[in-house]
């Protein structure tokens, strides 16, 4: 069994759409009669359906945070910070590092190298 997708509910869908093509990497597929855009991971992972989310939904209030593996941290941080996208400090865990941030609907993304360390 493999994780193949998450949903996430989006009050923007075009510029969550942009935010995580931009900055990770991901192809938007859309089907004709579909609200729900799917974006295809660019290395096979697991792809992000984007929802429009509903009026009653808060944003940014789910359980749920997306990590991004990233061999380098450090300096995935700095290419993203020249193109907008602020992550806060870096962490130093078990052997690896990892910071967070948002994306445009509030919902919390982590970039980490424990993907990697050794």
């Amino acid at each position: 069994m493999l994780l193949g997708r998450l949903i996430l509910y989006a009050r923007d869908v075009e510029a969550t759409i942009a935010f995580y093509e931009k900055h990770f990497g991901f192809k938007p597929l859309r089907q004709d009669g579909d609200r729900i855009v799917e974006l295809l991971a660019p290395d096979g992972g697991a792809n992000l359906m984007i929802h429009p989310a509903a009026k009653t939904q808060k944003m940014g209030q789910s359980l749920v945070k997306l990590v991004f593996d990233v061999e380098h941290v450090e300096a995935f941080r700095a290419k993203c910070a020249n193109v907008g996208l602020e992550f806060g400090p870096l962490h130093q865990a078990d052997g690896y590092m990892f910071a967070n941030a948002k994306d445009p609907c509030g919902n919390s993304i982590s970039i980490s190298s424990r993907a990697f360390r050794r």
